[in-house]
């Protein structure tokens, strides 16, 4: 069998990285199984330093589709193009898409037209703002994919109701898990910690990366003011980066409020994220991935958002939604601060083997 993953974005690469592991093993259990990996983007983006897929422990993609633009339909159109192409010149059993870019839905739609089963991860994550460009891009993919995989009973429900067969849904499970699991026992403790001389658990994590979110500068320093007001000296890290890192820096200057407890710093490494947040007091960030990772290691969460794609973190893991709200934020991030927080527990089959269920599916 040949498989064909694509991923569209760095993020793709922490849930590609346990199916390729898991291909290799079978492969090396004689099982009559190949793998190719496609990267929608070029070989010289930015995003795709050495060190990601070193963390990983997972080679660099074999192909690379070379799409670079900012139009989203434009990219469809290219990513169409590049993928018929790819698709014609490497016999290809099964294609895997990830996740809900434009790229990844391209990808799908080349996939069905050439007659390749398709198989979607994460299905059934929907935000039910037809607004929003990634809910028409999952309608779509779960809409043409043979194969179903999602992380959750409500990612279920949600594609039964949509119309998918039952012998199409498989709950495999969370995949961020995998890649988590895989790697505890490799995360290194940033730097910056040290040199901050912060202990575990003593402080905050927040991130920001919703374009959405940034572009409210207006409401955003007033959610800046709150979470520190409300942090009430307990430190907090903020390893941001582009547009989020700019905005936030400005808006930091017109507080008028001590922010030696706050601090900006780089970005990082899978590695050293993955320890800073699994050692934190709480998160605050508008990041699903993060969420997810939080309820997995336990840890209080907060994020700036009124959905969630995996409604699991908040019934019964560590996550709160928090939306957009100021004064909402200030509550939470007090009970944060104050350990006032309610028990969460593991979601089902967020156990570290969703990778294994997803190739043993398809050798099946």
């Amino acid at each position: 069998m040949n498989i064909c993953i694509v991923a569209g974005a760095r993020p793709n690469f922490i849930k590609v990285a346990p199916i390729m592991r898991a291909i290799d093993n079978a492969k090396a259990q004689g099982k009559d199984v190949a793998c190719q990996l496609v990267y929608a983007g070029a070989d010289s983006d930015e995003t795709l330093e050495q060190s990601l897929f070193d963390d990983l422990q997972m080679r660099r993609p074999d192909v690379f589709l070379g799409v670079d633009c900012a139009s989203l339909n434009e990219l469809t159109g290219r990513v169409m193009g590049e993928f018929e192409h790819y698709l014609e010149t490497h016999p290809t059993d099964v294609v895997i898409v990830v996740d809900d870019l434009a790229s990844t839905m391209a990808a799908a739609i080349v996939t069905k037209k050439q007659g390749i089963r398709l198989a979607h991860l994460v299905a059934g994550t929907r935000s039910f703002d037809i607004r929003m460009p990634k809910e028409i891009n999952r309608l779509v993919i779960d809409g043409l994919s043979d194969l179903l995989f999602t992380a959750g009973e409500g990612a279920c429900q949600i594609v039964s109701r949509e119309g998918a067969q039952l012998s199409q849904v498989y709950m495999v499970g969370n995949i961020l898990m995998d890649t988590l699991r895989a790697n505890y026992t490799r995360l290194r403790r940033p730097e910056v910690l040290g040199q901050l001389g912060l202990e575990d658990k003593s402080y905050l994590v927040f991130t920001l990366n919703r374009k959405a979110l940034i572009a409210n500068r207006d409401n955003l320093r007033q959610m800046l003011k709150a979470m520190l007001e409300a942090a009430g000296g307990t430190h907090i890290v903020a390893p941001l980066r582009g547009e989020a890192r700019k905005t936030v820096a400005s808006l930091l200057a017109t507080i008028n409020m001590p922010l030696n407890t706050f601090h900006l710093t780089d970005p990082m490494g899978y590695l050293e994220f993955g320890y800073l947040t699994a050692h934190a007091k709480g998160i605050i960030t508008d990041s699903g991935n993060v969420a997810e990772e939080a309820t997995f290691n336990g840890v209080p969460c907060a994020t700036l958002n009124s959905y969630t794609e995996h409604i699991e973190t908040v019934r019964t893991g560590s996550n709160v939604l928090v939306g957009e709200d100021a004064q909402c934020l200030r509550e939470t991030v007090e009970d944060m601060v104050a350990g006032r927080w309610k028990k969460s527990n593991i979601p089902d089959r967020w156990d570290g083997r969703s990778a294994e269920r997803i190739v043993q599916i398809l050798l099946s």
